[in-house]
């Protein structure tokens, strides 16, 4: 599903989401969702026209059950923006480019 996005684990969550410099877009995702692969390319359109400004990576909810837990995700797909170890934007269920964009770019400055 995300094969051109980096996927994070529940290891590597820490440094790679929780510790950027930089913005990061975590796509929560698993196989067997279907709004999760309707939404794959826009996020993956995303990450390309973003480079520079935004870090996207997405995580399996079914390989690392816990960091969902942790934020309290309740339903996939769900896209969570980081900017300083901290979510500051959640954006649950299939989206349009340009709803998540008007909702992900006030935070890229």
């Amino acid at each position: 599903m995300a094969a051109k996005l980096s996927e994070v684990t529940a290891n590597t969550f820490q440094n790679d989401v929780l510790n950027s410099s930089q913005p990061v877009l975590v796509d929560f995702w698993a196989e067997w969702c279907s709004p999760c692969k309707m939404i794959a390319p826009i996020v993956e359109q995303i990450a390309h026209e973003q480079a520079g400004k935004l870090k996207v990576v997405a995580m399996d909810t079914d390989a690392n059950p816990d960091v969902p837990i942790q934020f309290g995700i309740m339903s996939i797909p769900t896209l969570i923006l980081f900017k300083g170890g901290q979510p500051v934007v959640r954006i649950t269920g299939y989206q349009a480019k340009d709803r998540i964009l008007s909702q992900i770019q006030p935070h890229l400055n």
